[in-house]
């Protein structure tokens, strides 16, 4: 039987304010990207480029969330994620969407905690 000194409770304190910043901006990056495409190439090519920005946006705004971290790199990496596509989801009414949106949703959250991951084998590697 382990005694209490032996259990080890992690209590992770989430940053929101950095998460509702990075996920804010990370869509709004997200926009900012695919705008350009939609002008010169039509509305057929953010098929395509929305997945590739949602991903690589939420990255890397997931490893500016986790600078100022001490743990709980993925979980707030995710979080960023999930802003992200909740800000989206609220712009657009949560009509339907193509099945490229709903992949660059789910891209969204994998690629935030990808970069909170990240995030975290970087501040481990910072002496």
């Amino acid at each position: 039987m382990l005694s209490h000194s032996q259990h080890t409770k992690v209590h992770i304190k989430i940053q929101w304010i950095r998460v509702l910043i990075g996920g804010f901006l990370a869509e709004v990056s997200v926009i900012a990207v695919v705008i350009p495409f939609l002008l010169i190439f039509g509305q057929h090519s953010l098929l395509y480029v929305a997945p590739v920005a949602s991903l690589a946006m939420c990255f890397g705004f997931a490893i500016w969330v986790g600078r100022r971290l001490e743990f709980g790199f993925v979980l707030h990496g995710a979080l960023v994620g999930v802003v992200a596509t909740l800000l989206y989801v609220g712009l657009t009414r949560a009509r339907p969407e193509p099945l490229a949106y709903i992949v660059a949703h789910a891209l969204k959250i994998l690629g935030g905690a990808g970069g909170g991951f990240i995030s975290g084998r970087l501040r481990a590697q910072s002496p």
